[in-house]
């Protein structure tokens, strides 16, 4: 338990940056594996279109600290290259 109100305050907010940030990773997880299926499938068209949600996704979680930056990064080149 919080010993001060500025502690209790800041218990409160992290409990809320954790439930934002579990949905963006459950997204980016969703959107990821959507993506790859359609790729393994070879419905590359599809694939296609799906790919700038995707990249969207993973620079908006990159951009509100949800995953570190590089990781996004990562992640982006290597999907770009299942497509190719």
């Amino acid at each position: 338990m919080a010993n001060t109100k500025s502690a209790a305050k800041q218990a409160r907010s992290s409990l809320r940056k954790r439930a934002v940030n579990l949905r963006r990773k459950h997204t980016l997880k969703k959107l990821e594996k959507q993506f790859r299926d359609l790729v393994h499938a070879k419905k590359i068209e599809e694939a296609k279109t799906l790919f700038p949600k995707v990249v969207s996704t993973f620079a908006k979680a990159a951009k509100g600290k949800t995953i570190h930056r590089n990781k996004a990064s990562r992640k982006q080149a290597r999907l770009s290259q299942l497509i190719k």
